[in-house]
Order: C-alpha cells, then sequence, then structure tokens
C-alpha cells in the first residue's frame, strides 16, 4: 500500500512541471498580446516607426501592457496546479526582473528607448498587476465554488 508521502513523490515532478508551464503560459499570453497591440498601433500609424515614442504613447504602453500583465497572471494562475496566488505572484517577480534588466541595459543609450519614466513604471507595476490577476482568479474561483455566476 502506497503512502500519502509516497504520492507526493511520484507526483512531485508533474506539479512541477505543470506550475512551469503555467507562469510560462502567463508569460506569454501578456508577451503576444503587447506584441500584437505593438504592431497594429505601428501598422495603424499610432506610434510612427524610427521615431521615440512620445509621452502619451508610452503611457498608453503602459495601460495596455497593465492589462495585459493582470490577464496574464490570471492565466498562470487559472492553470496552476495548487496555490494560484503564488504562481501569480512568481510571474510578477519574473516580469520585475526582466523589467529591471531591461532598464539597466538600456538606461541612457538613446532616445529610442524612450523616458526614464516608463521603464520605472513597468517594474513598479509588476507585482501589484500580477496580485490583481491572481486576486480577480481567486475571486472568480471562489464565486463559482458557492455557484455564484
Amino acid at each position: 500500500m502506497r503512502r500519502v508521502s509516497d504520492e507526493k513523490k511520484t507526483d512531485s515532478p508533474m506539479r512541477l512541471a505543470r506550475s512551469i508551464l503555467a507562469v510560462f503560459a502567463g508569460a506569454l499570453t501578456g508577451i503576444i498580446l503587447s506584441l500584437c497591440t505593438d504592431a497594429l498601433l505601428r501598422a495603424s500609424g499610432w506610434i510612427p516607426s524610427g521615431q521615440p515614442a512620445s509621452n502619451k504613447m508610452l503611457l498608453l504602453a503602459t495601460i495596455y501592457r497593465t492589462l495585459y500583465g493582470v490577464a496574464g497572471a490570471y492565466v498562470a494562475a487559472r492553470l496552476a496546479p495548487y496555490r494560484p496566488m503564488t504562481h501569480a505572484l512568481v510571474l510578477g517577480a519574473v516580469g520585475c526582473f526582466v523589467s529591471i534588466l531591461g532598464t539597466v541595459l538600456t538606461w541612457n543609450k538613446g532616445p529610442q528607448y524612450g523616458q526614464h519614466w516608463y521603464p520605472v513604471t513597468l517594474i513598479v507595476l509588476a507585482i501589484p498587476t500580477a496580485w490583481i490577476g491572481g486576486k480577480l482568479f481567486e475571486m472568480r474561483h471562489q464565486a463559482s465554488e458557492q455557484g455564484i455566476r
């Protein structure tokens, strides 16, 4: 007869893989949505090619990237095999790290990288955005368990 501790050991690699895939899927959601929106804005002429983005365009990008970050965190939480908020926050931590790295690598490299407030804002918003996505999933999941739609 297998004990519970034995089951956890055999299930652990699968749970870890599912956790990694959940965070990856959440990240991919935000990245794809952002890149598609960027491409649509360029194709429509809202973002002029080859020119630095204006503060208005950077503000717009901040808004839609924040919304897409919430959506990505929601996806990570939804696909998580356990502890959905943890998965959403791991995605937020990864986003924060990537934003810091991008900021460090592009700081003072030229006007084509935009104003300094933009990457700093992405760093600051990464964790709260992920928390909101995780919280939205928890609230929806809790409501569905109670029979509320």
